[in-house]
């Protein structure tokens, strides 16, 4: 299949301070497994009611990584889009995201740097009680213009 088939994200010179994004998921028992299998993760907190319960959880937590998945695939999916690579990631976990809890995640374009050709990206997740759960900061490679 060519290479011109696939759609291709924004490039630098199309993305502007302020432009965002909102995506909402829930991270269901089934994504927990996939995650869990893929890694070998067995830590009882991400999946034993009991154990997470006895540690002052509500319930088995989701882990911090696959939230942070979700947020780079939207920017590789979304902003800026099909050929953008990460290129640096921070992120702050505030409070413990539970199984089936549905996560809104706020991006915003902050800064255009086109001299480094990256844009940083500032993201907010909130659960359905509209508490912070997370703020993350994504620097990230725009797709280079194709000829």
């Amino acid at each position: 299949m060519p290479d011109d088939v696939h759609r291709q994200g924004k490039t630098i010179a199309e993305i502007k301070e302020g432009d965002s994004l909102t995506v909402t998921e829930s991270i269901s028992e089934r994504d927990l497994l996939i995650y869990l299998g893929l890694t070998n993760d067995n830590n009882p907190l991400y999946i034993q009611n009991e154990y997470a319960q006895k540690l002052g959880h509500a319930g088995p937590v989701v882990p911090p990584v696959l939230l942070s998945g979700i947020i780079t695939s939207s920017v590789s999916k979304l902003l800026p889009g099909p050929g953008s690579e990460v290129v640096n990631f921070s992120a702050n976990f505030i409070r413990p995201v539970y199984h089936d809890e549905i996560v809104t995640f706020s991006f915003e374009v902050i800064k255009v740097d086109t001299m480094k050709e990256v844009v940083m990206i500032s993201v907010e997740g909130s659960n359905r009680q509209n508490e912070r759960v997370l703020d993350s900061v994504v620097m990230a490679r725009p797709p280079r213009q194709q000829d």
